[in-house]
């Protein structure tokens, strides 16, 4: 038996059970975070420096993240803006704006989390979706994919984008192109770009490109990366963290290539073999941010999944202190025949639609035990049931898994994306 930490919201709890664990790679030497930060903005990949950049004069737009995703910004913020205070930008012609997306107004205490010392100093605006007037229209890609942006971002001379790299269940990766679209876009803009998921009506279902990992023939990367190129953004600062939220790597430079390169390390260090799929996977999100909502905590449900077989169980560790994460989120499963509720998708396009439909998915297809701050009536119409603890969902699960059960823990299931890889013969 051993025994593992699993993190549940801002808690943490411990299981004793006889299973392989699933861990995240990670460096045995990290790097000091300040000299891996100046040592990338001093070396950008496929572009200048910012002192080759910038000028004097200029007004100068910082993209950064929401609270749903930990990116180290409290950390490189100050650097990056002491790099432009170098190159004659003072305080008071720059900006941060925080991607939103569809995503809710950050609170005060949540600014001051993503900003650290700069908090204060430098001004800072939420994103603004569905207002009109703070978006400016640029016109349609190849695809027909309107491009609508914040109009505070287009106004500004120099606009630099921040932000993590992980996976996303059907972008293959965050981080990039993605802080600018569905970032700073406008709510018509990351419906079109997230119904890419789709195969066209007449097929049926979603692409199976568009998923965990995958950028090659990702129809949901191409539509955003066309979409965010419009914007001409002038420079990226991206980090890769561990599980625990420390820098492994950060990754500066042109838009697309310094992106490219920092999936690369992401996709070493966020993928985890296993030989066979397993009657029981015991998944936890990572903890707070990562189980923040359940939009959120669905990704662990989605990677999850993927190491267990077609009818076994998962049970899930998901707080959601903030509930589902959308008003419009939950209203979504009142369909539950998921050809309808596809239809439905298809006629209304949501992105948080998709997400409940990707939910329902799961869960007709897999066993889910959620253990959470919903009640049972919330979790049975989400297709899952509902456990009060660790204990209880463990004993729930028994009752349908065989003999000797294969188990695995998955104490970071926001990051880690099991892969099946059978052994080969010698």
């Amino acid at each position: 038996m051993s025994k593992t930490s699993l993190k549940y919201g801002s808690k943490t709890l411990s299981i004793d059970l006889q299973a392989q664990v699933l861990a995240a790679n990670a460096p045995d030497i990290l790097p000091d975070p300040k000299e891996e930060i100046d040592r990338a903005l001093a070396n950008p990949i496929a572009s200048p420096t910012l002192a080759g950049i910038v000028a004097p004069g200029e007004r100068v737009v910082i993209i950064t993240s929401d609270i749903t995703r930990y990116t180290g910004s409290e950390i490189y913020l100050p650097l990056l803006i002491a790099e432009l205070n170098r190159c004659g930008i003072p305080d008071h012609a720059m900006e941060i704006v925080i991607a939103l997306g569809i995503h809710r107004k950050q609170t005060a205490e949540e600014h001051q989390k993503i900003l650290g010392p700069l908090y204060g100093r430098i001004t800072v605006h939420d994103h603004e979706c569905d207002d009109p007037e703070q978006l400016v229209d640029l016109g349609q890609t190849s695809s027909g994919l309107p491009v609508q942006i914040n109009r505070r971002v287009m106004a500004a001379d120099r606009i630099i984008v921040t932000g993590t790299i992980g996976l996303h269940y059907f972008a293959g990766f965050g981080g990039g192109r993605k802080s600018l679209v569905p970032g700073v876009a406008s709510r018509t803009t990351c419906m079109a770009t997230h119904f890419a998921i789709f195969n066209p009506p007449e097929q049926g279902g979603r692409n199976a490109k568009a998923c965990t990992g995958n950028l090659d023939g990702n129809p949901v990367h191409v539509a955003i990366l066309e979409a965010a190129k419009r914007i001409k953004p002038d420079f990226v600062l991206n980090t890769v963290l561990t599980a625990d939220k420390q820098i492994v790597q950060v990754f500066c430079g042109e838009l697309e290539q310094a992106h490219l390169a920092g999936c690369e390390v992401a996709q070493k260090l966020y993928t985890a073999p296993l030989k066979q799929r397993a009657d029981l996977a015991i998944v936890s999100c990572g903890g707070h941010p990562k189980d923040i909502n359940f939009i959120q905590a669905h990704k662990a449900l989605d990677y999850g999944v993927q190491a267990v077989r077609q009818g076994g169980t998962v049970i899930l560790l998901a707080a959601c202190p903030d509930g589902f994460g959308n008003a419009t989120f939950f209203d979504w499963f009142n369909y539950e025949d998921l050809n309808i509720f596809e239809k439905a998708l298809r006629d209304r396009y949501e992105i948080n639609g998709q997400t409940a439909w990707s939910t329902l998915s799961k869960a007709r297809a897999w066993r889910v035990i959620l253990i959470s701050g919903f009640n049972s009536e919330q979790t049975e119409k989400m297709g899952m049931e509902k456990a009060n603890d660790l204990d209880d969902a463990l004993q729930m699960a028994y009752k349908q898994l065989p003999e000797n059960p294969n188990i695995v823990i998955i104490p970071d299931g926001g990051t880690l994306l099991p892969v099946i890889k059978a052994a080969t013969k010698t």
